[in-house]
């Protein structure tokens, strides 16, 4: 059986690394149906956040559906507190606690896992612990699950491997390409005195000098792979990092979108390209390396496009990781500008 592998996303040459058609509608003299609004993910991510405090210990995490707030609860009585907040309640088994519990209890034991277990994380919706084997390899994820006392879980065979999206061979905004050495990344978000970007732009490229364009760039300022996949470039004078992403606008903010939230990638591959975030605080085994806490989506990457931004309506949501054909992952934006003491150039 030939085995897909998964790709950190830099540009071409040492590191082997492992959209969407136009409708034209006639033009019509009657007028279209009003069509209804898009949903504040913004607002209905605040609403969650409110709920979560409310709820306690019984909460059980929240998504979007339909563009409506989904909110699960382990105490049925509790369910009116959601419904008064204009969310949809649902009566769940395990708090969002128990859950992160559940993956804190893998990870603490990730070095001794099987390695045709490749990924793990919360699946909110399903309330159980996710994992993706390699196919074949459910019953032994399973036992080695049953082991920590974890019994529900959800298995996902494929026959990929994960990898990091990394390609080898003036302004600054997010998307766009800079190289190390004859290697490419993408930029992710501009902050005050550079940009955030992929740490294993750093780790997997075997070094060289930091160019845009054929200009030197800067250096870096820290970076961090495995366990964490973050980095920042610290920029030279002449270059001028601007809150924008490349074919999608201004930045205002990095507040954390939802699961079921839409989501936009820009990196230098692929381009501009949408989804849905999916499940979060995702464990990504690649074979360079563990990733922990990065967030699952199902828009388009390639190498290349590591570092990238994600971002949903105006607000940074995280930098282009790693994954395969059907999966993104991303390192939260918050996280990185946490670890390095970072501000966010808005526009």
């Amino acid at each position: 059986m030939r085995t897909k592998k998964l790709a950190l996303i830099a540009g071409a040459a040492a590191v082997t690394a492992a959209v969407a058609a136009a409708v034209v509608l006639p033009m019509s003299a009657s007028a279209a149906p009003a069509q209804p609004p898009l949903p504040d993910d913004g607002a209905l991510a605040a609403t969650a956040d409110t709920l979560s405090g409310v709820l306690g210990n019984t909460f059980g995490g929240s998504w979007i559906e339909d563009g409506k707030l989904v909110v699960a609860v382990t105490d049925a009585a509790k369910a009116a507190e959601v419904t008064a907040k204009g969310a949809t309640a649902t009566v769940v088994r395990h708090s969002a606690a128990a859950l992160k519990a559940m993956v804190g209890s893998l990870n603490a034991v990730e070095r001794i896992a099987p390695r045709s277990i490749t990924a793990w994380g919360v699946d909110k919706r399903a309330n159980t612990v996710n994992m993706t084997v390699l196919r074949g390899a459910a019953d032994e994820a399973k036992k080695f699950a049953a082991g920590l006392g974890i019994n529900d879980v959800k298995i996902t065979e494929s026959d990929e491997i994960p990898r990091p999206f990394v390609a080898v061979a003036g302004d600054i905004q997010g998307g766009e390409a800079y190289n190390i050495g004859q290697s490419r990344c993408s930029v992710g978000f501009s902050v005050q005195g550079g940009f955030a970007t992929a740490g294993h732009c750093e780790a997997l490229t075997g070094g060289g000098a930091l160019t845009k364009n054929g200009e030197a760039l800067g250096e870096w300022g820290g970076s961090q792979f495995p366990g964490e996949d973050n980095a920042w470039v610290q920029t030279s004078s002449g270059w001028n990092p601007v809150g924008q992403v490349t074919g999608v606008g201004g930045v205002s903010g990095s507040q954390e979108a939802d699961t079921g939230a839409q989501v936009t990638k820009s990196g230098s591959t692929t381009g501009v390209t949408r989804g849905t975030i999916g499940e979060k605080d995702q464990t990504v085994r690649y074979p360079e390396g563990t990733i922990y806490g990065l967030t699952a989506t199902n828009a388009q990457c390639r190498p290349g496009d590591s570092g990238g931004s994600f971002i949903s309506g105006t607000q940074a949501q995280g930098i282009v990781s790693g994954g395969n054909s059907s999966t993104c992952y991303f390192e939260p934006i918050n996280r990185t500008l946490q670890r390095y003491g970072l501000s966010l150039v808005t526009g």
